[in-house]
């Protein structure tokens, strides 16, 4: 799999926790989106693995299309 396969057309708001570990999906695979649940073992993927800089919301990509990773910057609307 060259491209990641486009797990939704609409971010996903979470709440995320400052200092908190996350690992976002880049494969499209998982089940538990926008995280990663190990889907693309196998694969030529890895998640995206962050640190949250502040406790407030955000809205994470699930198209895998965003030029900012993890974050949604909008991409799902050009789909």
């Amino acid at each position: 799999m060259d491209l990641p396969k486009i797990a939704g057309t609409t971010p996903i708001k979470v709440s995320l926790i400052e200092g908190n570990t996350y690992a976002w999906c880049t494969c499209g695979l998982s089940e538990k989106q926008p995280y990663c649940d190990g889907s693309h073992k196998g694969s030529d993927f890895s998640p995206l693995v962050f640190q949250a800089s502040e406790t407030k919301d955000f809205h994470l990509c699930t198209c895998k299309k965003t030029k900012n990773p993890g974050f949604c910057d909008g991409s799902h609307k050009s789909l």
